[in-house]
């Protein structure tokens, strides 16, 4: 039984054929038989296995989760291998795919693996292969630093700045939506999507409720708000601006304002952040809110709650059924109140 000509059929190929032609023979299968019906059936490529795993699992998963894998998959995977038999896939081109973006990009390096991997266990359950080359393809890739050293952190604003910053540029006079949509944000303590794309549907003005749907989550749960007296006047403040759109803080054309209308502002004004010579970015100011409020005492698993974090305790999470927001109504007000008065302000603040 021939297995190839040397340099097509690589000696690392030719040994795996060979491992697999003695198990068939070991089963008292003819080898020759068995490789001619595979030539007559439709082997499946990696992108095709890939699509099918996603369509088959992302019921599960929140639409952002769901875009974001197969994306990535698009980007780093696809072109390399993704024309590719998974039959035919070996460690070395699980190597080929992530040496480019192993150390220059290392968290999305990570999850490319995971999800490479994920897709080769799926063959492995359909019975398209008999091994998963995913799990040892990190022995040939350099050592990636821990993740202690490559984690960066989100430059963020320090907290007792957030006062002066909300005073001298948001509310300088001058009126354009972008300003109100980043006290808002400032103050409900959200992810930039969640304010972007709020909607006038998810707000209870009576009950001083912002229901945030679970499309719009990073976990894909919906959230719960407790509305600030703050919140509220920017709130009605819009209403009465009757801009005709379902949207609370809609662009100029009516559409979601982008996430770059947010960065540019920060940029524009040259807002400094706890990182030096880097500008503060929107995302940090949740952690402007999660600093303020651990300086001040509040519980962390409060606190927490507050910024919608995954409950990371598998055993906690399961019994958990209640989103505290009884005791994050005072947390947000208290926010409200140091955000929105000067430091030097003689207004008592309830920190």
């Amino acid at each position: 039984m021939g297995l190839g000509v040397y340099p097509d059929v690589s000696i690392a190929e030719a040994r795996r054929q060979a491992i697999e032609a003695r198990q068939l023979i070991g089963k008292r299968e003819d080898p020759i038989d068995a490789r001619e019906k595979l030539k007559a059936t439709p082997r499946m490529t990696f992108e095709q296995a890939s699509r099918q795993m996603h369509d088959q699992q992302n019921s599960g998963w929140s639409q952002r989760h769901s875009q974001t894998w197969i994306n990535s998959l698009q980007m780093y995977v696809f072109p390399i291998i993704g024309s590719r038999p998974v039959d035919s896939l070996l460690v070395d081109d699980f190597r080929k795919v992530l040496d480019p973006i192993w150390l220059k990009l290392p968290e999305t390096a990570v999850r490319v693996k995971q999800r490479c991997k994920a897709v080769m266990d799926w063959c492995m359950a359909q019975g398209l292969i008999n091994g998963n080359p995913c799990t040892v393809v990190e022995r040939l890739l350099p050592r990636m630093p821990g993740a202690n050293i490559r984690t960066t952190h989100q430059p963020s604003m320090p907290w007792k700045d957030v006062p002066d910053f909300v005073e001298n540029l948001l509310h300088d006079g001058t009126v354009g939506t972008c300003r109100e949509a980043m006290e808002f944000l400032i103050l409900s303590a959200a992810r930039s999507g969640e304010v972007r794309k709020m909607r006038w549907a998810e707000v209870d003005l009576e009950k001083k409720v912002w229901t945030c749907p679970a499309e719009n989550m990073k976990g894909g749960i919906h959230h719960r708000v407790p509305l600030s007296w703050r919140m509220v006047e920017i709130l009605e403040s819009q209403k009465r601006k009757a801009l005709q759109s379902e949207l609370v803080f809609p662009s100029p054309r009516g559409k979601f304002l982008s996430d770059n209308t947010l960065s540019r502002f920060l940029r524009d004004h040259k807002v400094l952040s706890d990182a030096p010579g880097r500008t503060a970015v929107v995302h940090g100011f949740r952690s402007s809110f999660r600093d303020w409020g651990a300086e001040n005492g509040y519980p962390e698993h409060i606190l927490e709650e507050c910024l919608a974090h995954k409950e990371r305790n598998a055993v906690v999470a399961s019994y958990k059924r209640t989103d505290l927001l009884e005791q994050r109504v005072d947390i947000m007000n208290a926010w409200a109140g140091f955000v929105c008065v000067r430091p030097n302000s003689t207004e008592v603040v309830n920190t």
